[in-house]
């Protein structure tokens, strides 16, 4: 586990080590302690814009120490997995624009508001709790659904902005998305009890009938 005051540190040592000025976004257990939503992460994961970034920022890593490590270990077969490097108890997961079967959209982006300044080469932007339970749809590992609960119980969320994203993910060509975002906020309704509004999921559950149909219509037509 790695606390605020050490990942920042860590960020810091990062920072002094790359060639030149990186901005990455915050996703995971990173962006929820910047936003107070917990005290301590196992791992800090980062979504680059590009792959050059994400080189650089490798590089300093494995400046410091840090080895790669097998994805698939923690992320089985799942497509858009990241590249993983670890050293004693603490992880880097490095995503690069696409984190599973979601596209970290240009609307995301946006929505990320907070901004932290590590040196003079790295800048961390934090991306916005609706879009950190999107991220927990799109990773689904064990302890992602137990954060995704801390968030919608520690703040108000407002689920259009939820719906209206697994909608655009599928209009980007990201067909898994939405039936993703489906079956894990059913999955927090069912089995941790999280108030989810019924109408969130209608509306989710007709999106995902409305694509199924248009798959179907499509494969007909073929």
């Amino acid at each position: 586990m790695i606390t605020i005051d050490q990942q920042q540190q860590l960020l810091l040592n990062v920072s002094r080590r790359l060639g030149r000025k990186v901005t990455v976004y915050a996703i995971g257990g990173t962006a929820m302690m910047f936003l107070g939503f917990k005290d301590a992460t196992l791992d800090i994961d980062l979504v680059f814009e590009d792959e050059k970034d994400k080189e650089v920022f490798k590089e300093a890593v494995i400046s410091l120490g840090y080895q790669e490590m097998d994805a698939i270990k923690v992320y089985g077969a799942k497509r858009n997995r990241p590249e993983m490097f670890k050293l004693d108890d603490e992880r880097f997961d490095l995503f690069v624009v696409e984190v599973i079967d979601f596209i970290f959209s240009e609307n995301i982006q946006k929505r990320a508001e907070q901004i932290h300044q590590f040196g003079d080469t790295l800048i961390l932007k934090i991306a916005n709790p609706h879009d950190i339970i999107l991220m927990k749809c799109a990773t689904d590992r064990l302890k992602d659904k137990d954060d995704a609960r801390k968030i919608i119980n520690s703040t108000k969320i407002n689920w259009d902005i939820i719906i209206e994203e697994a909608k655009h993910q599928m209009e980007l060509g990201k067909e898994r998305a939405v039936f993703d975002v489906t079956c894990f906020l059913e999955d927090l309704r069912k089995m941790m009890d999280v108030n989810i509004p019924p109408v969130t999921l209608e509306k989710l559950f007709e999106l995902v009938e409305r694509q199924a149909k248009e798959k179907k219509k499509k494969l007909s037509v073929h």
